[in-house]
């Protein structure tokens, strides 16, 4: 029988509208909280850190959201994006289960996050902005925003979180072609910065310090705007357009998806994915699960709780319901940069919350011995982050196998591995290892943020 390897749509099917699921949900997110006055975030609320555009659309209630033509434009450069039969790994696994994964590493910058940063960068021209500050992990959100700041002619300084800085300096080196100002956090150019590295020596810094350095930054200056690469629902929209091609191409080879996988940090790539399809499961009563991984050393939505907490370690950002670890969480020095968040967005967490997505957690070993076996059977080496959505993938494939039935597999291979080449070579000298998280240490961060909830 012959299987079809890759399914390409032609460009005129691309998705013209962004998703947004929330007036689908059968419980909506609770609001996200002004930390001041304790009252749901307002437009005014967010426009000192974010443009008036991007403020809007990330309080909006519309089902569908219009990409605008500039945006359009830019996406044609690398979507559609294929959807790959595979058939490879199938073989390896000798199983009965169909995979598929959607290859987002083709875009310029070899993951998904272009396909937010693309909309942020246009959205903050059209208003006015100079200068743009982020934060990024691994590097891929910074490399990302590097190219779209560069399209619409902005200013940018990346915060960069210090594990990864060190670990992964050819990240640093992209965003610096690009035109970008990289600074390894907690660095000592914000205030933030210092207090973090006085009060922790020797930190390895996290995503909710390098944050909370963006945003300090950002608001001292009326040109100059925050952007985030995830957790924040407009993010979540941006990324919707992998889901929906997908479903298209699934469509064209005649197949759904029984489970649809893809690694969380703070939940862009895999609302990305799985929302686009999780609509028929609350609209049209499909029975799809969706399986969110992530590392055995940042479980929050295993081992975390559901709660308000700040997307940040200082405190800056507006309170957020949400699956945490506690904001002060600084987790392992995994390889999986993007993956070392703190917690899950209000979107996910309340999907999560209300039994719609279940969480698997991954120790780093088992991430890339999945990443081998995929780079030998498939030829393409896949990030770290990528790495704990196929694991899962093959535990599900595997599973499939042992209960003798046919399944169909979708996850979303975000990005590639390329310049994460130290990470795989250390694995294969034997000289990374596994790190399990304490509950005591889970405990104490969870109870830090007990003081913070609304009465």
């Amino acid at each position: 029988m012959k299987i079809t390897k890759k399914i390409v749509l032609e460009e005129h099917d691309m998705p013209r509208q962004w998703y947004n699921i929330i007036p689908d949900m059968v419980n909506k997110p609770l609001p996200s909280l002004n930390p001041k006055t304790m009252k749901p975030l307002t437009v005014e609320d967010l426009e000192p850190i974010f443009s008036p555009s991007i403020a809007r659309q990330e309080l909006s209630q519309e089902r569908w959201i219009e990409i605008p033509e500039d945006v359009f434009n830019l996406y044609r450069i690398y979507r559609p994006t294929p959807l790959v039969r595979a058939s490879g790994l199938e073989k390896a696994l000798d199983t009965p289960a169909k995979i598929y994964f959607k290859n987002e590493s083709v875009s310029p910058v070899g993951s998904h996050k272009l396909n937010s940063a693309i909309p942020q960068a246009y959205y903050n021209k059209i208003d006015g902005t100079k200068h743009i500050t982020t934060e990024t992990g691994a590097g891929q959100w910074g490399s990302a925003m590097s190219v779209a700041c560069k399209h619409f002619g902005l200013d940018l300084r990346v915060f960069m979180v210090k594990v990864s800085y060190e670990q992964k300096p050819f990240r640093k080196a992209v965003m610096n072609t690009y035109g970008a100002k990289v600074f390894a956090s907690p660095s000592d150019t914000t205030e933030i910065g210092r207090k973090m590295r006085e009060q922790f020596p020797g930190t390895s810094g996290s995503l909710g310090m390098a944050i909370s350095e963006a945003v300090e930054e950002a608001v001292k200056d009326p040109y100059t705007k925050y952007t985030l690469g995830s957790v924040l629902n407009h993010v979540m929209f941006h990324q919707t357009i992998v889901g929906l091609e997908a479903e298209k191409q699934l469509e064209i080879a005649g197949d759904y998806p029984d489970i649809v996988i893809a690694c969380l940090g703070g939940g862009s790539n895999f609302g990305g994915i799985a929302m686009p399809f999780m609509r028929h499961n609350l609209v049209d009563g499909y029975k799809t699960r969706f399986i969110a991984a992530e590392p055995a050393s940042c479980p929050k939505l295993t081992r975390g709780v559901f709660r308000y907490d700040y997307g940040d370690t200082e405190g800056y950002t507006p309170l957020i319901p949400m699956y945490t670890l506690g904001h002060d969480f600084e987790p392992a020095s995994i390889h999986a940069g993007g993956l070392r968040y703190h917690g899950a967005g209000s979107i996910i967490s309340q999907l999560a919350k209300d039994g719609y997505v279940e969480g698997q957690d991954v120790q780093q070993l088992e991430t890339f011995e999945a990443g081998i076996l995929f780079s030998r059977v498939e030829g393409i080496i896949p990030a770290p982050e990528s790495t704990h959505a196929i694991a899962v993938a093959i535990r599900e494939a595997l599973k499939a196998k042992e209960e003798g039935k046919e399944k169909t597999i979708l996850f979303n291979l975000s990005g590639h591995g390329l310049i994460d080449m130290m990470s795989y070579d250390k694995y294969m000298h034997g000289q990374l290892e596994n790190y399990e998280v304490p509950q005591s240490l889970i405990d104490e961060n969870v109870n830090k943020i007990e003081a913070i909830q609304p009465k």
